[in-house]
C-alpha cells in the first residue's frame, strides 16, 4: 500500500494540500460620517463682582506692594577707632581688630543688644558667630525671601580675630573643627567657591571678641515713602 501511494506521488498525483485563497476581502468604501454637531458658544457672561474686597485681602495686597518697595543700605561715614581696620580682600592678620557686619531681624537685634551675641550651633564653618567684613553680604541675612528689608538690621561691630585659619574649599580637614586646633576665627576668602555670593565670611568662636558699634537700618528710596493706595 505504501509503495502504491509513493508511486502515485511520483507519477504526478494531485496534491492533497488546501489551495491558496485567491479572493481578497473587498475594501471598506463607506467612511464614518464626520461630526457635524459643535458645542454651542457660551452666550451668558459672568456677572461683574459687586462685593468689595475683604479686609484680609486688603492686608494681603498691601503686603505684596510693600515688598516691591526698594530700600537703600547706605552706611554713614565714620572714623575708625585706633587700631581697627576696615574691609579688605586679604586674609585677616592674627591679633588684629576689624570692622565686621552681622545681619539679623529687628526682633533678634534687640535680644543681641541686651544679651550679646551667641554661637550658632552649626553652619558652613561649624560652631561660632558668623560675620563678614562686607556689609552687602551681611544685609542678605537671614535668608528669607518673605522677610521685608524694613524688618532687617545689620550690626556694625569691632572684632578681635585672634588666631586666624583660612578655610578655602569644601571638605577642608579643619572646616568645622578649627577651634580644636586653637584657632579663634575661621576665614572663608571671597570667590573661593564656598559661598554662592562669592563674598568673604568669618566665623568667630568666642562672642566676647565681638564689640557692638551700632546697628544699621535701611531707608526707603526717594519717592517711595508714601504708603501705596489701594482701591
Amino acid at each position: 500500500m505504501r509503495r502504491s501511494l509513493w508511486a502515485a506521488f511520483q507519477a504526478g498525483a494531485p496534491s492533497l494540500a488546501r489551495p491558496p485563497r485567491t479572493k481578497a476581502r473587498p475594501p471598506r468604501t463607506e467612511a464614518r460620517p464626520p461630526r457635524t454637531k459643535a458645542r454651542p458658544p457660551r452666550t451668558q457672561a459672568r456677572p461683574p463682582r459687586t462685593q468689595a474686597r475683604s479686609p484680609r485681602n486688603l492686608a494681603h495686597s498691601y503686603s505684596e506692594m510693600s515688598q516691591q518697595q526698594s530700600y537703600s543700605w547706605e552706611e554713614d561715614d565714620f572714623q575708625l577707632p585706633p587700631g581697627v581696620k576696615k574691609i579688605g580682600r586679604e586674609q585677616p592678620n592674627c591679633g588684629q581688630t576689624y570692622v565686621m557686619y552681622h545681619g539679623t531681624t529687628r526682633t533678634i537685634a534687640k535680644d543681641i543688644q541686651r544679651d550679646g551675641f551667641k554661637q550658632s550651633a552649626d553652619g558652613m564653618l561649624g560652631c561660632g558667630v558668623y560675620l563678614s567684613r562686607d556689609m552687602n553680604k551681611a544685609r542678605a541675612y537671614p535668608i528669607d525671601p518673605k522677610l521685608l528689608d524694613s524688618e532687617r538690621v545689620v550690626f556694625r561691630v569691632n572684632v578681635n580675630v585672634g588666631n586666624v585659619i583660612k578655610i578655602n574649599y569644601q571638605g577642608h580637614p579643619r572646616q568645622k573643627n578649627w577651634h580644636d586646633s586653637r584657632y579663634d576665627t575661621a576665614w572663608c576668602p571671597p570667590n573661593c567657591g564656598m559661598t554662592r555670593s562669592g563674598m568673604e565670611e568669618d566665623c568667630v568662636w568666642d562672642p566676647n571678641r565681638i564689640k557692638i558699634d551700632k546697628w544699621i537700618t535701611p531707608t526707603p528710596m526717594a519717592g517711595e515713602n508714601a504708603q501705596p493706595s489701594i482701591q
